[in-house]
């Protein structure tokens, strides 16, 4: 496919089943100039199975800015690409970015092309409200970072969408049950689409026991879906956190008072979170 302006074709692949490509992602790898692949084996693969021979580049993590000139002066001359990642849909938590915001930058059109996706999947079988969510891709790998992540995600009402790697699910579930409660409703997909998927509902505490009982095995890709904070919890560990942050910078009383100016909190709930009071953290109305 050549002509006057190039254009960089944006393509989601199978996640698990072949037969989720669509004619038109089919169509377009086939008429391409060159396809630009986080793996050229795996790419080339599918591309064999679909019958087709197409020029393939290599763009991963690790060499992309390198490569952009390269597909850049191909598009300038008038060449057609398709970019896609090992599975599912470029750019979600795989390479891409550089590659389309150079090309938008330079002029050149980018088109999608899509299909599957694995957090999207996940999201339509978790029985979670979708009509808001966060995508928040893998968590860090060292548990220290990766905590104090979900402690900022903590008070999201939103419903968080996270990938796993296998080997590190049951760290992750013991990490979300910390950070999150171990009610918090969550659904764990692995292996979408392909033979062996399964999808499991619970709070955060029984999927993390059914992992560490063995129950989900240790292979395949993981999503993670869990459910947002409900809103009053929300506010109340907002609350707590400004009242933390006044608190280290002014005697108590003045704390309270500032406080309760910026949330709208009452002062008698805040004194009681100031002074670590056990029991009944109920109204009582007292001023």
């Amino acid at each position: 496919m050549t002509g006057s302006t190039g254009v960089l074709f944006v393509v989601a692949t199978p996640i698990g089943n072949l037969g989720d490509l669509g004619a038109r992602a089919r169509d377009t790898l086939a008429t391409v100039d060159a396809v630009a692949a986080e793996d050229t084996r795996r790419t080339g693969q599918l591309l064999s199975r679909l019958g087709l021979s197409v020029p393939l580049v290599s763009l991963h993590e690790h060499n992309e800015m390198a490569r952009l000139g390269p597909l850049l002066a191909r598009l300038a001359a008038g060449q057609s690409l398709a970019l896609v990642s090992d599975a599912g849909t470029p750019l979600i938590s795989d390479p891409g970015y550089l590659l389309v915001r150079a090309a938008l930058q330079a002029g050149h059109r980018v088109s999608p092309v899509p299909g599957a996706c694995a957090a999207v999947a996940a999201l339509s079988v978790a029985g979670l409200p979708t009509d808001r969510f966060v995508f928040e891709g893998f968590l860090p790998a060292r548990q220290a970072a990766r905590r104090a992540r979900l402690e900022i995600l903590a008070p999201e009402t939103r419903t968080l969408v996270f990938y796993e790697a296998i080997h590190r699910l049951a760290e992750t579930l013991a990490d979300l049950v910390a950070g999150l409660g171990a009610a918090r409703e969550a659904t764990l997909a692995r292996e979408l689409t392909k033979l062996h998927e399964q999808v499991l509902h619970g709070p955060l505490a029984e999927l993390a026991a059914a992992v560490a009982a063995g129950e989900v095995p240790a292979r395949g890709e993981c999503v993670l879906v869990v459910a947002g904070a409900p809103e009053v919890a929300a506010e109340e560990h907002e609350t707590r956190r400004v009242l933390a942050l006044v608190a280290a910078q002014l005697p108590p009383r003045e704390a309270v008072r500032l406080t309760a100016a910026i949330t709208g909190a009452r002062p008698n709930r805040l004194r009681r979170w100031l002074q670590g009071a056990p029991g009944d953290d109920r109204e009582s109305g007292e001023e």
